[in-house]
């Protein structure tokens, strides 16, 4: 079966060879940043054609922060090597390219989508109206099935322009090359039959129909991809407006915190929207039984839910590449909940880090109101999923790729200018959160304190800018222009500003020959430039042997720092007095410290690579997608009442293990009025207890003295009280005694200790939501909200206060979950599960250590998530063959771990036990049992 891999932008894009017309030649020249020279790659040269920073006049001194040797000579540099679909081919991990749509490479279309409406706050009444208005006209035409009248009164000669060109399919520079890189690493290990899905990286309304059915069926023959053609105005409301305007700056910790920020009112929300359901459309019309699918990244959020609603049984992993946020920045989203609940229609969900991964779940709990735990969210009907794996590099064909002749030129032309050098290399695209400005300004920290070095030393600095970052550029500008000023001579300059991306080869040859590599990114998902530094660095396949192992100076905010652990020094960016610090400990490192520190890098390189993160993943998804499908309501079998009559007519010594609101009788109503004991469970539990042979325990989330209020009319029954706390012993009140003894579990006074606590912590949520109180058991305590009269807010005082007490309080063994209408903060290491095995053993060894015969029958039935931990307990007895049968029964229709269901609810339960209890022969409660004795229920040592 095949795995479909979905990403926004396809590995490969189509390049047309001519202009389509002389205007579109001059609407189409290249902008300063691309050399078209050849026409099977493409050169980035290293110099632009003006030496400004700026790409406005010259600055006194700034051509000197440029350097001649780094402009590329014709047919020697490449962007990517190789041809597409050759699983060897290489690219940038983190290509920096112009944005969509404005950029002309490959004679490639440029976006017809105009300009959204404006975002700012300031302008959200004078536009409202006209979003609604063009919104209604869209509806109106999907309705009829025409295009819009915007759209269908210019097309024609636009669409004309492209028909006949020659054109052929080309490697992206658009889209994540980590993850390309990544998966052709495991399609050439284990040739896996892997599919693409995405768009074709370009605009597309320009292009006649007929050219689109040809691209889409050139790359779905030879290539394996599957092309998702969406207007030029959903792509780039997604694309330019939500993911880059909204999504970006959110998920990297840049909180929009100004009315001109276009987060504030920005209207490109359904054009995500839209752009995630075609992507989810497409899925679903290429979707086999038994196929798998990996979506990538925060441009595709919504797709898993929107799969999952038609594919209700696919196999769906989702993988974010980016930073995840905490949850206090993720929630100034204001359609946090429509993205959480997108990202949990998957069965997996993966981040890089473990950081990551915690955010995500903290996130859920307080924002969603569900419980998580370390594996992941558990929903009203199922389980999600979370892990985290770090993806790496592809090796062969990085140390393919470092053999090219290209490499060893660029090494000797750097190695000769930059003689008896020490060169400090760094490579960011110049946005806000690159930290491209703080190195520079620690930079020259480390110059104006160490002018000893200026001489000795040189930072060359690859950085490629967008047109939406022209402060940051002047400010950078500034400071290039002041280091240049103040730091260089006639024969040296400690700086070159290079504002442009490079060629793969120069790209590959300047990690080859650095002496230190500095990453300062304020928030970065992982970095691959790091890891890609450290495999270079090896001394291999150069002449210049002398040079390895150089230091790494990394960001301690990078997905990378988690990952390599303490080998690198690590820097807090914006403490410029650590980073000049860190420059300089890099440079006068001695040489068996830089090779012990490298050494344990390039283990975490080699070992932590693109195929074993794809193939770890996909291990991963396999499992848990089983394990889903196994709990299914769907998959679980119902209850054979008479082969568990048949089962029971044949065990010598029964036990039943029940549970009781839900399982026997309804949950207390919705206005909080207790529930009374039911008759017909009464009669049932006694019909039971007739027989000898047979144990009955109760197990509730009450307090010992409701149960026994409950149950009065039957003394000898045992319960199991405030989910496992408390147990008393069956048969005990059936002896003569006035009542039968409760056993506690918690320590007493451990319990008064941790309530202490959570009470101030619930107080506080409690003065400021109306309508909720703390109800208190023996040894666990409920934050009720049912009666407040916001339950908006209750719901996020109920998800922030579940979090902050298990984050505060977890070193107390305790934990907060969420239920329906409250909180329920328990002890951790007690549950109905420890107390159901603390029951059996004993009466098991006592039936062993008196002759008798030991249990041969057991059911469990219960119907909420308290209740799976005690099936899994009963179905490992029947696999470790500790009880010959077993049998474990959901009430209802969740995913469970037991092997039946009854989705009839508490009557179909009751009728089998009514069955049961006519079934065999009496004997009365004050017969014979197995194990009978006092402290039934006591620790396991007794």
């Amino acid at each position: 079966m095949a795995t479909h891999h979905v990403s926004l932008f396809l590995p490969e894009t189509v390049a047309f060879h001519k202009p389509p017309s002389s205007a579109a030649r001059r609407s189409s020249t290249p902008p300063p940043t691309a050399d078209l020279r050849r026409g099977s790659s493409v050169d980035l040269p290293l110099r632009p054609p003006s030496l400004s920073i700026l790409n406005g006049p010259t600055p006194p001194r700034t051509p000197s922060i440029t350097d001649d040797i780094f402009a590329s000579k014709p047919g020697t540099d490449k962007l990517l090597s190789r041809e597409p679909g050759d699983p060897r081919s290489l690219v940038h991990s983190d290509a920096h390219v112009p944005d969509w749509g404005v950029q002309a490479i490959f004679n490639q279309p440029k976006s017809r989508a105009g300009l959204l409406p404006s975002a700012s706050i300031l302008d959200f009444a004078k536009v409202h109206e006209e979003v609604v208005k063009e919104r209604e006209e869209a509806r109106r035409a999907a309705t009829k099935r025409i295009s819009p009248t915007s759209r269908s009164s210019r097309a024609g000669s636009h669409d004309r322009s492209y028909e006949g060109k020659e054109w052929t399919v080309k490697p992206a520079i658009q889209g994540n090359g980590g993850l390309t890189n990544a998966v052709r690493a495991v399609a050439e290990s284990d040739e896996t039959e892997i599919h693409w899905i995405g768009t074709i990286g370009f605009p597309t309304d320009t292009l006649p129909q007929a050219l689109k059915e040809d691209i889409h069926d050139k790359m779905v023959i030879d290539h394996n991809s599957q092309v998702i053609f969406v207007s030029d105005k959903d792509f780039d409301g997604h694309y330019a407006h939500y993911c880059k305007t909204i999504l970006w700056p959110i998920f990297h910790y840049q909180v929009p915190d100004h009315p001109k920020s276009k987060a504030y009112a920005d209207h490109s929300w359904e054009f995500y929207r839209n752009v995630n359901q075609a992507f989810a459309d497409k899925i679903i019309d290429s979707y086999k039984r038994g196929d798998t699918i990996w979506i990538h990244d925060y441009h595709l959020l919504l797709v898993p839910a929107m799969v999952r609603q038609k594919l209700p049984d696919a196999k769906i992993g989702f993988f974010l590449h980016t930073a995840f946020p905490s949850s206090e920045v993720f929630r100034c989203l204001s359609t946090r909940k429509a993205l959480l609940d997108g990202m949990l229609g998957a069965n997996l969900i993966a981040f890089q880090t473990d950081e990551y991964t915690h955010h995500f779940l903290q996130t859920c709990s307080r924002l969603l109101t569900v419980e998580t735990t370390a594996e992941g969210v558990q929903l009203d009907d199922h389980f999600v999923n979370v892990t985290s794996q770090p993806i790496g590099l592809n090796l062969r064909a990085m140390d393919k790729e470092r053999k090219e002749p290209e490499v060893q030129e660029w090494i000797d032309i750097i190695q000769e200018r930059y003689k008896d050098k020490k060169i400090i290399v760094a490579r960011d695209k110049l946005d806000n959160v690159r930290g491209v400005r703080q190195k520079l300004l620690a930079y020259e920290l480390f110059l104006n304190k160490h002018p000893e070095w200026r001489e000795k030393v040189v930072l060359i600095q690859v950085a490629s800018s967008s047109s939406e970052q022209s402060g940051l550029l002047s400010t950078v500008s500034d400071i290039c222009t002041r280091i240049d000023s103040v730091h260089s001579t006639l024969a040296h300059q400690p700086l070159i500003f290079l504002k442009q991306d490079i060629g793969f080869s120069q790209y590959m040859a300047l990690l080859t020959v650095a002496d230190v590599l500095i990453i300062s990114a304020l928030r970065d998902g992982m970095n691959l430039t790091a890891h890609e530094y450290i495999y270079c660095q090896d001394g291999k396949g150069w002449t210049g042997r002398e040079k390895r192992h150089g230091p790494l100076i990394l960001s301690e905010f990078t997905g990378s720092a988690a990952v390599f652990g303490g080998p690198q020094i690590s820097i807090n960016p914006w403490d410029y007095q650590q980073h000049a610090n860190a420059i300089k400990e890099a440079l006068e490192m001695g040489d068996a410290e830089k090779t012990a520190r490298w050494t344990k890098l390039h283990k975490t390189v080699t070992t932590q690579t693109g195929g074993h993160w794809a193939h770890h993943l996909s291990l991963a998804l396999d499992k848990v997608y089983n394990e889903h499908s196994q709990r299914a309501s769907q998959s679980v079998p119902r209850l054979s009442v008479q082969r568990l009559a048949d089962k029971y007519r044949a065990a010598a010594q029964r036990v039943f293990v029940l549970d009781y609101e839900g399982t026997l009788a309804p949950h207390r109503t919705s206005t909080g009025i207790p529930l009374s004991s039911p008759q017909r469970v009464l009669d049932a539990l006694e019909g039971l207890m007739a027989d000898a042979r047979n144990i009955v325990y109760i197990m509730s989330g009450r307090e010992p003295e409701e149960l026994e209020a409950l149950f009065r009319t039957l003394p000898a029954l045992g319960l199991i009280a405030e989910n496992g706390c408390f147990v008393r012993e069956y048969g005990g009140g059936g002896r003569g005694e006035a009542h039968a003894e409760w056993q506690q579990f918690p320590d007493a006074d451990g319990v008064a200790v941790w309530k202490d606590q959570v009470r101030g912590n619930l107080g506080y949520y409690g003065d400021r939501l109306e309508g909720s109180y703390v109800e208190e058991r023996h040894c666990s305590l409920l934050f009720r909200y049912e009666k407040a009269g916001d339950q908006e807010a209750a719901v996020r005082f109920a998800g922030e206060a579940a979090d902050q007490i298990n984050s505060a309080c977890r070193s107390m063994r305790i934990h907060a979950v969420p239920i329906s209408k409250a909180v329920l903060i328990e002890q951790m290491d007690f549950s109905k599960r420890s107390a159901a095995s603390r029951i059996f053993d004993f009466l098991r060894a006592g039936a062993i250590e008196a002759g008798t015969v030991v249990p041969e029958f057991l059911l469990v039935a219960g119907d909420d998530r308290e209740d799976e931990v005690v099936f899994e307990w009963a179905n490992g007895l029947a696999t470790n063959g500790v009880v010959r049968d077993v049998f474990t029964v959901s009430v209802g229709r969740r995913n469970t771990v037991a092997c039946a269901t009854l989705t009839q609810g508490a009557t179909g339960l009751l009728t089998a036990l009514q069955r049961l209890g006519r079934t065999g022969g009496g004997g009365g409660v004050e017969g014979e049992y197995f194990g009978r004795g006092r402290g039934a229920a006591t620790s396991p040592g007794e």
